[in-house]
């Protein structure tokens, strides 16, 4: 797989947008609208720039794996736009920087905010990614929740070599402003990394992790309280014991060291993530 250096075209689009380091990560200073704004106006007015641009999302088990995983690091840094989706972030942020970050822009909320600025003007999605029944039941939430939305194709993502050539090919030829990819980390960022070159038709993609989980209704939110306190986590790990706890256990401690010691207290524009 190619490496993906930091593109003039994503630098372009995203230039007015101010970021902090937080864990050893550039952070897009934008609260949850702004973040759905700023995707709305990237596909308007058409067409776009030459290539879609990769926007994604990092937390505390991110940053932790990108700091014992070049690859993972590589794929993150080469994201046109990476927002803070971790209320710890947001808390450290509010110690280490002159500019914290206004709010945690979950994807599970963005999605959203999204779905209803693009129902109203008439921009399309695509999903992929989940396997085929858990992609179905998002889809079909999605078309109960926003029924003027313009679900152009969706697609389980247990697919391989030719098939998946042959499935991006035809994501590209339905051409739309947002595809949403829901393969976990780093999949989607080896996704994006590896299929750009053939999406030229697609406005934007936005890497999505266990979105689709929510969606479909198969996984809960964690309670309020637990989000706003920054205990998802915790909410997680309840859900799922076996899956999450040894995860957790080795990412968290890592997440809070960079947090703490890899923060910058300055904010700015930037041209790279």
């Amino acid at each position: 797989m190619h490496e993906r250096r930091a593109n003039p075209v994503g630098r372009a689009a995203t230039a007015d947008i101010r970021r902090i380091t937080l864990g050893g990560l550039r952070l897009a200073v934008l609260d949850l609208e702004q973040t759905a704004d700023f995707m709305i106006k990237l596909v308007q007015p058409r067409r776009r720039t030459p290539r879609p641009l990769h926007l994604t999302s990092a937390n505390g088990e991110v940053l932790a794996r990108c700091s014992t995983e070049p690859t993972t690091e590589r794929l993150f840094r080469t994201a046109d736009l990476i927002s803070a989706d971790g209320q710890p972030l947001v808390a450290v942020s509010r110690l280490k920087s002159k500019t914290p970050l206004p709010e945690r822009v979950a994807t599970t909320d963005l999605f959203h905010v999204v779905a209803r600025k693009a129902q109203a003007a008439g921009l399309t999605f695509y999903m992929f990614g989940a396997d085929e029944t858990e992609n179905g039941a998002a889809v079909a939430n999605v078309r109960k929740m926003y029924p003027e939305l313009k679900i152009v194709g969706h697609h389980h993502g247990y697919l391989r070599g030719e098939a998946l050539r042959a499935k991006v090919d035809e994501i590209n030829a339905l051409a739309p402003d947002y595809l949403w990819v829901a393969l976990g980390v780093p999949y989607e960022q080896a996704f994006v990394e590896e299929f750009t070159p053939r999406l030229g038709n697609v406005g934007v993609i936005k890497t999505s992790g266990g979105l689709f989980n929510f969606l479909s209704g198969r996984r809960a939110r964690a309670p309020q309280w637990m989000q706003r306190a920054g205990l998802e986590w915790a909410w997680r790990i309840w859900l799922e014991p076996r899956r999450l706890f040894w995860r957790y256990l080795t990412t968290n401690p890592r997440a809070l060291y960079l947090l703490l010691n890899k923060s910058r207290q300055t904010g700015g524009r930037s041209r790279r993530n």
